[in-house]
C-alpha cells in the first residue's frame, strides 16, 4: 500500500473531522460557561434537560445513559454527584425493583431553569464563531437553518 493509499481521505472522512472539530469547540465552550456561571458541568445540565422534559421528571438509569451518551458506569457516578447536590433522587421502579430511576428535584429544575439562558447564549455564539472559520463554515451553512 502507497503513502497515498494510507492516507487517503474520502469525502465522509472530511466530513467526519468537521463534526469533531466542531463538537469538540463547542462542547468546550459550553462546559467552561456552565461551570464557571452556575457551578456544574455539561453532563450534569444535559441530565437536568433531560430529567426536567421526561414524564414525571424520572428517567430510569439505562435510558438516562443513552440519551446523554454515556455509559452505564458514568452515568451513575454522574447521578450520585446530583443526588449529592440535591438536584436529583434516586427512587425504585414499582413494577421491577431491579430498574431504577432518578427523578429530578425541585431544586434541580430550578438550576436547569437558570443555566438555559447561559446555555443557549453560549451555544449560539459558538456556532457563530465556527460559522467565520472557513474550514468549518460550508459544514455550519448546511447544519443551520
Amino acid at each position: 500500500m502507497s503513502v497515498d493509499e494510507k492516507t487517503a481521505v474520502t469525502a465522509d472522512g472530511l466530513l467526519w473531522d468537521g463534526i469533531v472539530t466542531l463538537h469538540g469547540r463547542v462542547e468546550h465552550r459550553l462546559a467552561k460557561a456552565l461551570q464557571r456561571r452556575h457551578g456544574i458541568g455539561l453532563s450534569e445540565y444535559r441530565t437536568l434537560c433531560r430529567l426536567s422534559r421526561a414524564e414525571d421528571g424520572e428517567l430510569r438509569m439505562q435510558e438516562l445513559a443513552d440519551l446523554i451518551g454515556l455509559n452505564q458506569s458514568s452515568v451513575s457516578r454522574l447521578v450520585a454527584r446530583l443526588e449529592s447536590a440535591g438536584l436529583t433522587r434516586r427512587d425504585m421502579c414499582p413494577k421491577d425493583r431491579r430498574g431504577v430511576y432518578t427523578v429530578i428535584t425541585e431544586e434541580g429544575r430550578a438550576v436547569q431553569k437558570s443555566a438555559a439562558p447561559t446555555y443557549a447564549e453560549t451555544l449560539t455564539e459558538a456556532l457563530d464563531d465556527a460559522a467565520r472559520d472557513p474550514a468549518l463554515a460550508p459544514l455550519l451553512a448546511t447544519l443551520r437553518p
